[in-house]
């Protein structure tokens, strides 16, 4: 079968927040695509800070869901995408780091999730907790599907997939033809979208698009992501880790 996502061009940055540097932590965000298969996929998710292992919860995820996700039918893609999150689960059950051995140890590893599969015309964000996606639609960026961030009650509580009821915080957004999407960890939503989430900053994202767009050293492209992330008042206003991934269909 022809493959029909290697024209895809892609770009992601991740970047350490100073709250982090000064405990001399590693980024907490794991972000990975795919270009290889019959479907692109791309996800990122954000380790939760008060998690022991929210970094290997969240590269778990990633790694899973990718390698999983790369050549299933898209007709099939919700129930795909739920089987390989219980993948990931399966895999930290048994992770040498969860010392009880069960459901409850996977707190230890929560993170968050935004992924997507695109595969043709068509394509799906599925979502667990915060972080944000976009699907461009029109030429103009004036028109994009948009699966945002879910809350708790309160401002610092987010859902995580290794929460027993993971299975009610998913959500899934379907697009088709889209040109452009853009995901990002919740330490770069407050520079993309308005306060209540009602449109886009405009004047954040679409720069980057077109930058991105017409730069063709891969090399100068992500360094003008990862300081566009780095930036002082970029990390004075989050103090979050913060990760970013283009992609051009």
């Amino acid at each position: 079968m022809k493959n029909n996502t290697k024209h895809i061009r892609v770009l992601s940055a991740c970047v350490t927040g100073p709250l982090h540097k000064i405990k001399k932590a590693p980024c907490q965000d794991y972000c990975r695509h795919s270009t290889n298969g019959d479907n692109f996929v791309a996800v990122i998710s954000d380790g939760a800070g008060s998690a022991k292992y929210g970094r290997i919860g969240a590269k778990i995820l990633c790694d899973t869901l990718v390698d999983l996700l790369s050549n299933v039918p898209f007709v099939d893609i919700k129930t795909s995408i739920i089987n390989s999150v219980e993948i990931a689960r399966e895999k930290l059950l048994f992770h040498r780091l969860n010392s009880r051995n069960n459901t409850r140890g996977l707190m230890a590893f929560a993170a968050t999730l935004v992924g997507v599969v695109c595969h043709k015309n068509r394509g799906i964000f599925f979502h667990i907790g915060d972080g944000a996606a976009l699907a461009f639609t029109g030429n103009d960026f004036s028109h994009y599907i948009t699966s945002k961030p879910e809350n708790g009650i309160f401002s610092c509580e987010t859902y995580f997939y290794t929460m027993d009821d993971w299975r009610d915080c998913i959500r899934f957004t379907t697009f088709e033809k889209a040109h452009t999407i853009m995901m990002m960890s919740d330490g770069v939503t407050g520079f993309s979208f308005s306060p209540d989430y009602s449109r886009i900053e405009s004047r954040f994202l679409l720069p980057i698009d077109r930058f991105l767009s017409s730069e063709r050293l891969k090399k100068r492209a992500y360094r003008a992501l990862y300081n566009t992330l780095s930036t002082p008042q970029a990390q004075k206003i989050n103090p979050d880790d913060k990760t970013f991934l283009w992609a051009k269909l």
